[in-house]
């Protein structure tokens, strides 16, 4: 075999597979690696967006905790002068009960004077009968003089 031959059948073999693989193999390749591209830059696109929406998440998520902290603090707020308006509630019932207990002890600590002056005086109308009878050395019938006596204890 003549080298230019050989070398002319190399030259043939390598033409046709640099035909073949441009024709069948690079297109295929090319499309891989640009689906690979394409698939790579979707990637980056939507992290891009993952982040974007985080940063907006983040946002609406300070807000909401904003908003949070103004409700909570206007709760507080409200049940704080709820708590006062009971507890003036409360006093006032309770200083309302006292001034009737107050009353209601006065009322009776008058009705048992009342009753301690109507008991003594009656003791001071037997005294003073038996006083009386003493003194004359008789004895007085209460029936028959109770006018005088119901004179003498209102006298007293």
């Amino acid at each position: 075999m003549d080298i230019n031959m050989s070398l002319l059948g190399q030259m043939l073999t390598f033409a046709v597979l640099v035909f073949v693989s441009m024709k069948f193999v690079f297109p295929a390749l090319n499309a891989a690696l640009d689906e690979r591209a394409k698939r790579i830059a979707d990637g980056l696109a939507a992290a891009d967006q993952g982040q974007n929406a985080m940063k907006d998440a983040e946002k609406a998520a300070a807000a909401l905790l904003t908003s949070a902290r103004n409700d909570a603090s206007s709760l507080v707020s409200d049940a704080e002068k709820r708590a006062q308006l009971v507890a003036e509630e409360v006093k006032a019932n309770a200083q309302a009960e006292a001034a009737r207990i107050v009353a209601q002890a006065k009322a009776e600590a008058e009705q048992q004077v009342t009753q301690a002056r109507e008991a003594l005086r009656g003791q001071v109308a037997d005294l003073a009968v038996k006083g009386a009878e003493q003194i004359l050395k008789r004895e007085v019938n209460a029936s028959a003089h109770a006018d005088l006596l119901s004179r003498l204890a209102t006298e007293l």
